[in-house]
This record gives C-alpha cells, structure tokens and sequence, in this order.
C-alpha cells in the first residue's frame, strides 16, 4: 500500500510509478484546475451515496450536496470526493468546494479554487480496495462506533403526534411480538421552534415515557432540523420570534454579503428560513442550550433531516468560509455540532454529509417513494456509501412516500433489510406529501407499520413472514455488532462490494444486487415477481443458509428462493455469531434486551476455519476448527457459548 499527498499550490505535475498507473497531469488556469488520470481500469467506486449505479464508469459526477425528495437520479444527499478503481488507484480530493469527476476513458478530475483562491490537498492511493479505504479513513477520521442498540429493528413515522399515538404503537408491537430497540418520532414538537416539546398538552408525560421506553429495551430518537424556521403572519409563535430577533440582533447566522440574514430560497424546502451558523461557537452554545433538557430527560440521540441549504456561493459564515465552501461544508457543521453535544452513547441519524462523514454516524438513505425502482436504487446507495468509507446507513422498508408498498414490495424490502447495517420503517405523514397528486392515497395508506400493512391488505399470514425476520434481526445483533466494531476500526464497510473480498475476479466489477456482509453473501430480490434469480458466488465453496445446499464458487447459478427468504450464503470458512432461542433456530424469538444472550451460538461453515469475536459485555472469544473438531479459546468475559455447524440451522 502506498499513500501520495500533493498541495496542488506547490506543483505543477505529478507522476506515479505504480501498478496500472502511467500519468497524472495537471493543467490549471487561473480559477481551474483539471487533473487527468491515464490509467486503464473498467470500473470506479465512491463517490458517496449514488441512487444511480455504484460503477460510476462512464459518468460524469458532482460531488455537490443538494436535496432531492424521492428519485435521486444522479443528485446525492451525501457525496464523498474519493474513489477507487478496479486496478488499485484511490483518489480523494480534499475540499469543500463542489469538483466535478469525469469517468471516462480517462479519469478527469475539474477543481475550482476555494474563497481563499487556494487549491486543495489531493491523496492517491495505490493497493488493494481494503487497503485504499483504510487509509481514507485513517486521512479523514475512523468510522466512530455507535451502541449494540443501534442495530436492533428500528420503528419511526412523521405521523404520531401525540403521546397517545407512540403509546399505541407500542402496544400493538407488543401485541403482534415484535422486537424492536428504537423508535423514531418526527413530529414531536411544536412545529415551530422544533425544539419546545409538550407546547399544547399533546404529551402530558414525555419524560415518564422515555424512561418506560427504556425500561422496555426500546430507545427513543426524535427529528431535528437546522433551521429558523419563517411562519406566516397567521401562524405567529412568540417564542420563534424571539429566537429570530435574538439570532439576528447576535449575527447567529448565515448571512449574505451586506451582513443581512441569508435565508433559504422559496420553492425549496423551508423557504425563507434563516439557518444558524455552527461554525460560531456561540450560535452553538445558544442552540444547544435549548435542546439540553432533551437529553436531560434520557432522549438517545436525534434525526438531523436537511442540511443541504445553501444555494448561493455568496453568503458567509464565522470561520470566513463562504458558499463557496458552505454548500458542501454547511451540512458537515451542522451534523458535527450534533455529534459533539450529544456525546458517544447517543447516535445521529442524518440524511445529507460530505466528507469524514464517517466520523458523525448514522446516515439513512432520505426519501424514496414505494416503488420496486426506487428500491433497486437505495440498494445500490447503500453498496456505493459504504464504498465511500461510511459503514453505517439504513433505508426506509419498502418506501415511505406515495402509494402504500405492495405486500411483496413491502416483503421484499423486509427481507434485505434484515441484513443491512440499520433495518428500519418509516411512514410518512398522514395524509401524505403525495396527497394533491396521488388524490385517492387515504390516511391508512400512509401507515408503514408491518401490522397496518397486514391489516389494510387483510393478509392474515403476513404478520407471522414478518415476525420471522425482525426475530432473525435479533439473532443476528451479536454479529452485527462484531462486523460493526471491525468496520470502526478498518473503515471497511458493513454492507461491501464484492470487489472488496475477491478483488481480482473481473466478474465482480458490475455486481450492483448482491453484497458482502461479514462471511455472508446477500443476494435480495429486486423485482416483482421474482421466485428465483441469478447468483455469482466467487471462487470457494458457498453454504446456502436456508437448505444447506453447498455450491462451489466462480460460477453464477440461479436460485430457487420462493417468497418467504431472498438467497444467502456463508463462504467456507467463515463463521457467523447468533443470540438463538431455546430451539437453536434462526427467526426464534429472543427478546429486547441487548446486554444478554439467551444462547450465544457461533455458526461454523466449512470444514476449517477460524473466526475471532468480540462485543460490549467484555467478552472476546476466538474459534477455530478443522475437519469437523472446534477448538474455542475464552481471551475474555465469561459468557457461555456453542460451536455449532451451520447446518443445523437448516429448516
């Protein structure tokens, strides 16, 4: 592995002699810098979180943070300005300033100046695709580590508006068994200041229900948005304009040129809104200070919606920076304030990013309509974000604007969504933000919960499909868990392409609907329809883990899989960590708590192999076997385990 910094102030051409690599030029003008990479190479990853393909060959690529409300296309939330190629050349530019890639016979990379008129950093790095990512994110910070609770099933609407309505839905999770670790509530607050909870008596108790929230193993996120928001003369809220007054009077904001308040343009989301500035530390004293006694009364962290405000290159925050930089850098202040007042036992859940977003983890795919299009592309999104060095991301299951999802769709998206690195559902607000084009959508339609779903589609069977994979997500927290903490350490995604373990087998590069995760190969179902599908398995032998069938590998197969499971399977050699009911089976139900195991199970595939675990207990066990006979060695802890063939999971 080898690693080349260059300041693009101090030099006028580079050259590298490396594997695949002949030539980088250079060519500026005064404003622009263009940097042209000759190289051969069939396929190019990263770029951050891309709806449209995750081999970005052939493309031409912005790395601009912009808002898009369902079918991305080629826009992102979350760009990144790294990528990697098939032949061992990462490149990672290090600005804030919009830069545009063109993936062509050649790699084209276009760099404007920053405010300063100051070129950036540029990184190039030789090696493997691990050993590239690694070393990103040794430059931009290691994936910070989030709690075990953050990967059990997580419920969330922007239609629960009062204490009641959680209440209830707590109930009926209850009532129908099904395991979950985290409710997201958006519309908890005053609709105003966004932050004053209880305002009209809707939640006489939130402090007594966050703590039986707790006591039932759930944790609570609530919505958050950077913004002051602008109401209508009709709509007038003493506090927010008290807010609005104190912020402008203090210069707590962006501001435009002439020093006046910048506010988001109208026709996009929350314009006319004034936005603060996180890089003064004394707009973020003043934020945060009235939002502490969320955390006061045990709230576990916040969904920070938007960030991608900035439209103009000509407002200007405390730091000095401008738009220039802002309407990438805006999001990153925004999600990194966050990050720092909430503390390490808390999570984020963020839509938009830029660069290190690694270090202010969750980030969720934003918003996608219920459609089997939209959910190939959040796949792709998922496979292409972890490529750019952000390891912990979820989607919406199934969808959560427009139409309500298919059962099969719903089902579907379900089935991967058990092992992505967050599982989540979302509904959208009653009514819907469809409703004036979509006029027949009634409020039930909007209600993503797997019991509505059953319901309004008077599935009776449909609950029980369900229940099996949000009990297979609970038995598969100790290995996410395990991979998550390797992927804080590596920066090697969760859910990785196929190019990460087999780099060297050309019929990976345009894999786009199957992914890595641990020893496991997850191929979902993509369209409807579908009962089987085409599989590559790279070279080894592969275990399905549903009929423990063993296929060897360096072949594409196609896989009967019905409509109750999607194809998976484990590598020879690897070995995956469960929490398995009383039976020893996978989909057994094994509870809420995530500081026990009803029984800690390591499921060995192959006839050798060796597999080294650890969690948040203390515990860190290593396992090796061969020829059926398993040695365990206790390194620390004193949980009680088995070793077991993967084969007796088979139904």
């Amino acid at each position: 592995m080898q690693t080349y910094r260059y300041d693009l102030n101090k030099i006028s051409d580079i050259h590298l002699n490396a594997k695949g690599l002949q030539c980088v030029s250079i060519d500026k003008d005064r404003e622009t810098c263009i940097i042209t990479i000759a190289i051969t190479y069939e396929a190019v990853y990263g770029m951050g979180e891309r709806f449209n393909r995750v081999n970005q060959k052939g493309l031409t690529v912005n790395a601009e943070v912009y808002e898009q409300f369902c079918n991305q296309g080629e826009i992102s939330y979350c760009p990144v300005p790294f990528f990697f190629t098939n032949t061992g050349l990462g490149v990672y530019v290090d600005s804030w300033v919009i830069s545009q890639f063109e993936f062509g016979d050649t790699i084209k990379i276009t760099i404007q100046k920053d405010s300063l008129g100051k070129w950036p950093e540029i990184y190039f790095f030789v090696g493997k695709p691990k050993e590239i990512i690694q070393e990103y994110v040794t430059v931009t910070g290691k994936p910070f580590m989030i709690p075990k609770w953050s990967f059990g099933a997580w419920i969330s609407a922007n239609r629960w508006h009062t204490q009641e309505q959680v209440e209830e839905q707590i109930s009926l999770m209850e009532k129908h068994n099904f395991p979950a670790n985290v409710i997201v509530i958006e519309a908890w607050s005053d609709e105003a200041t966004f932050y004053q909870w209880n305002a009209n008596g809707e939640w006489p108790a939130p402090k007594e229900m966050v703590a039986q929230l707790h006591e039932k193993g759930i944790r609570l996120i609530l919505w958050q948005i950077p913004v002051l928001k602008k109401m209508h003369e009709e709509e007038y809220h003493k506090v927010l304009a008290e807010d609005w007054a104190y912020a402008k009077a203090h210069h707590l904001c962006v501001l435009n040129p002439d020093g006046t308040p910048y506010t988001i343009p109208e026709g996009r989301w929350f314009g006319g809104a004034m936005l603060p500035d996180f890089t003064n530390k004394e707009t973020v004293d003043w934020w945060f200070s009235k939002r502490q006694y969320l955390l006061d009364m045990g709230v576990d962290g916040f969904k920070t919606d938007g960030g991608e405000f900035i439209y103009s290159d000509e407002v200007k925050v405390h730091n000095g920076l401008t738009g220039i930089e802002m309407r990438n850098a805006f999001v990153s202040s925004y999600v990194e304030a966050y990050h720092n007042f909430i503390g390490k036992d808390r999570v984020l859940f963020s839509r938009a990013g830029y660069k290190g977003q690694q270090n202010f983890p969750i980030q969720w795919a934003g918003d996608q309509q219920s459609t089997w299009e939209e959910f190939r592309h959040v796949l792709v999104a998922g496979i292409s974000i972890g490529a750019s060095g952000v390891p912990f991301w979820g989607f919406d299951i199934g969808g959560f604007a427009g139409s309500l999802p298919t059962v099969e769709l719903y089902e579907r998206a379900t089935q991967a969504a058990v092992f992505t690195p967050i599982m989540q559902w979302h509904s959208e607000p009653a009514g819907g933000q469809f409703a004036k084009i979509l006029p027949g959508i009634k409020d039930a339609e909007n209600d993503r919960s797997p019991w509505n779903i059953a319901f309004y589609y008077q599935d009776d069977e449909l609950l029980d499909r369900l229940r099996y994979h949000y009990n297979l997500r609970t038995n598969l927290l100790p290995y996410l868990y395990d991979q998550a903490k390797k992927a804080s350490e590596t920066g090697i995604p969760m859910m990785r392409h196929l190019i990460f373990d087999y780099p060297e087998d050309a019929n990976v590069y345009n894999i786009e609907d199957s992914f890595m995760l641990g020893d496991l190969l997850i191929a979902p179902i993509l369209h409807e329809g579908q009962t089987e599908r085409g599989v590559y398995l790279p070279a080894g032998e592969w275990m399905n883990i549903w009929t423990g069938e063993v296929l060897e590998g360096n072949r594409k197969y196609l896989i009967v899989c019905g409509g109750e499971r999607i194809p998976v399977f484990i590598r020879s050699g690897g070995c995956i960590a469960l929490n398995l009911g009383d039976d020893r089976r996978l989909g057994s139900y094994v509870g809420n708590s995530t500081e026990e195991y009803q029984h800690l199970c390591f499921c060995c595939a192959g006839i050798e192999g060796d597999y080294r675990f650890s969690d948040d207990l203390g515990n860190e066990i290593l396992i090796t076997w061969k020829n059926g006979i398993k040695h365990t060695e206790v390194l620390s802890g004193n949980v009680q385990f088995e070793a077991i063939d993967c084969g007796l999971l088979n139904e």
